[in-house]
């Protein structure tokens, strides 16, 4: 669904944007280590207490530029949803900002 809406603001399988990453775990130390993992792949976030509950933890940030092309998104999203089990987290999704500098 994402990827439909951003095609609506111009957004082709050329463009590259940064996409706003969120995960959610249940103790400090799962968030910084896959807080640590993101950093390695060159992405730019930090993981910190949001709130009461099961996952009190959000770890969330940018990545760097991507193609914006189905397949690349998906390959990543898939990236992310393995990235998070390896740490315990719960990978909830990503957004984007169609209009970066």
């Amino acid at each position: 669904m994402t990827m439909t809406q951003l095609r609506k603001f111009n957004v082709t399988d050329q463009s590259q944007l940064k996409l706003e990453y969120f995960f959610y775990t249940n103790t400090e130390g799962k968030a910084a280590a896959l807080a640590e993992a993101l950093g390695n792949l060159g992405y730019v976030g930090n993981a910190d207490r949001f709130a009461t509950g099961k996952r009190p933890y959000v770890i969330n940030g940018w990545t760097a530029k991507m193609n914006m092309d189905d397949q690349t998104v998906l390959n990543w999203t898939a990236q992310m949803c393995d990235l998070g089990q390896q740490h315990d987290c719960e990978f909830d999704g990503w957004g984007t900002n169609p209009k970066q500098t």
